[in-house]
């Protein structure tokens, strides 16, 4: 059975340089704070050496050393370029195997939703999981067949990412996840809030 891979997209949490659309709303030190911790739990509940290994794609490069992740889990340089390159280029790096790569700011990921989209890599070529906003919080290929350029001329952070990467993937089966939300902005923080409470 081939190993399968789970990648988590992170930044180093330094104030300033992470969620700075959600800093405008509730301020630098609150979003940063916010990052780290749901970062850090997200992380602690995906663990699962038995089921896929987590690998971590750091920004910027030089965080590939950073100790505010935990010491444990594989890691690796996003590389320069927009998201999709650095998504094409972390999938692309990992061993035969399929590959699920998620994003480190939706808080509400649980691993029966990794698991979820790992067995449908088991009857489709990718899988996709949408946020309400028009972009998605999970993108998976089983990479055999290999999808060239999945993630080329993706207008990203607009309301056509999702639509713009599923054209890449005409031709091939696709199976959609359950909608979960991203944290982009205040207004986003705070129904997060509202949902935790």
């Amino acid at each position: 059975m081939k190993q399968k891979f789970l990648i988590v997209m992170v930044k180093v949490p330094l104030a300033g340089r992470v969620k700075t659309r959600l800093a405008r709303g509730i301020g630098v030190v609150a979003a940063t704070q916010f990052y780290r911790f749901a970062t850090l739990r997200l992380l602690r509940r995906l663990s699962a050496p038995a089921e896929w290994q987590l690998v971590l794609a750091i920004a910027p490069d030089v965080g590939v050393t950073t100790r505010m992740f935990p010491r444990s889990d594989r890691r690796i340089a996003q590389g320069h370029g927009d998201l999709g390159q650095r998504m094409q280029r972390v999938m692309d790096a990992m061993p035969p195997g399929p590959v699920v790569i998620i994003g480190s700011d939706v808080p509400d990921i649980q691993k029966h939703n990794i698991r979820t989209a790992f067995a449908a890599l088991g009857q489709h070529d990718a899988t996709i999981g949408p946020c309400p906003d028009g972009g998605y919080w999970l993108i998976g290929l089983k990479r055999f067949p290999r999808i060239p350029r999945a993630f080329a001329n993706v207008r990203w952070s607009t309301e056509f990412s999702m639509a713009d990467t599923l054209r890449n993937f005409e031709g091939h089966s696709v199976k959609p996840l359950e909608v979960l939300h991203d944290i982009d902005d205040a207004a986003d923080f705070y129904a997060h809030r509202r949902r935790c409470a």
